[in-house]
């Protein structure tokens, strides 16, 4: 902890930097399977949420309140992006995740989630666009959720991609419990999508009368961790639950996972929310957290920088102010490590195209690279 508090100390300056902390003279942080140091790259961001590399080397990253930062490789000097719609700017609401298309070389799309206004409240939406310079064009709505809410909570959202060009994207319950378990509404479920937001004919409830048939699962409280494992086409799932029961999921085609029947936490107030954690036709986590360590954000690591890492997951903890570092075999949860306790809220985490592992945190807002130490 003193090694932790001591870097950031002379690191987080409150200005833009260039180049961070000299790996030289930073302190060297020793975890159970890998060494690195804290490069403090940028500080002062607002609520930051997502991030995302272009083929050129240069980095964008959301802020909740509706902006994007365009940060140059190599020196991490800011810009913002103009261009982008207004987005409904509400409790939990505003601007959340973006990821580059697959092919993006190719079609230049972006996307992102946000919440997007609307008559009667807003509700969850995933745009795409285009990128020239600075300025923001082509900006088109795939999918906006309904129905519409005046709720401040429970948006979502993330995005990600599989390897045979489909995009899910998930959606929080806006904290109508009930939402998650009807399949008339939008809200509490991922989606499963084309990259142009044409459903797919393969999707499990295109051929229910009533049903969304975007939906590919449901039963979510509030998911704001999404990470693809290409080698294992496996999707894997972060939710926030109540006072505990966070959960880490895998996420299979047609799956119920339970919200609010089934729950390891109870509601804030300490009332039960249900007196079940089983139920048959119901999916159990591969793994909860009770007490609840706000799970944000969410990476399976693919890279070979820390050769220890590879193949492990990275859940952000907003509430309990850590990374978690998650080894998952066959499918199954079999260890957890703390990683950077009381860094900071963890937002978000991402691989970097050269295999690095980069941290977005809140109170206060940074964006931190993780170097190897060797």
């Amino acid at each position: 902890m003193a090694a932790y508090a001591l870097l950031l100390f002379f690191s987080c300056d409150g200005t833009q930097r260039s180049g961070g902390v000299p790996v030289g003279t930073a302190s060297v942080i020793a975890t159970e399977k890998a060494s690195f140091y804290i490069d403090t790259l940028y500080t002062g961001l607002e609520n930051p949420w997502g991030m995302a590399w272009l083929p050129d080397g240069r980095m964008l990253v959301t802020e909740r309140k509706g902006e994007i930062w365009i940060f140059e490789a190599e020196h991490y000097t800011g810009k913002k992006l103009t261009g982008l719609p207004e987005v409904y700017q509400r409790g939990q609401g505003g601007l959340m995740d973006i990821q580059l298309h697959p092919h993006y070389r190719e079609n230049g799309w972006i996307y992102v989630t946000c919440a997007k206004p609307g008559d009667g409240g807003g509700s969850t939406a995933l745009m795409r666009f285009r990128l020239t310079g600075t300025q923001i064009s082509d900006v088109e709505t795939l999918y906006q959720t309904t129905p519409l809410s005046a709720s401040g909570v429970h948006f979502g959202s993330r995005i990600a991609f599989d390897k045979h060009g489909y995009l899910y994207f998930s959606t929080g319950e806006r904290g109508t419990k009930e939402n998650a378990q009807n399949l008339s509404n939008d809200m509490g479920k991922i989606h499963r999508l084309h990259d142009d937001g044409r459903i797919p004919a393969d999707n499990p409830f295109t051929n229910q009368p009533g049903a969304k048939p975007s939906i590919w699962s449901y039963g979510h409280r509030n998911v704001q961790g999404l990470a693809y494992d290409e080698s294992g086409d496996v999707l894997y799932a972060t939710e926030h639950g109540p006072r505990g029961g966070d959960e880490l999921n895998i996420i299979e085609k047609g799956k119920n996972y339970g919200w609010p029947s089934i729950t390891y936490g109870i509601d804030y107030s300490g009332a039960i929310i249900s007196e079940q954690t089983e139920q048959e036709g119901m999916e159990q986590p591969i793994h909860y957290w009770t007490p609840s360590i706000a799970t944000c954000g969410l990476l399976y690591y693919h890279g070979d920088r820390y050769p220890g890492w590879k193949g492990n997951l990275f859940a952000g903890a907003l509430a309990l102010t850590h990374i978690a570092r998650i080894e998952v075999e066959n499918e199954k949860y079999v260890h957890e490590e703390k990683l950077l306790q009381n860094i900071g809220r963890v937002r978000y985490l991402a691989q970097s195209p050269d295999g690095l592992i980069f941290v977005l945190t809140e109170d206060p807002g940074m964006l931190l690279k993780l170097v190897p130490a060797a």
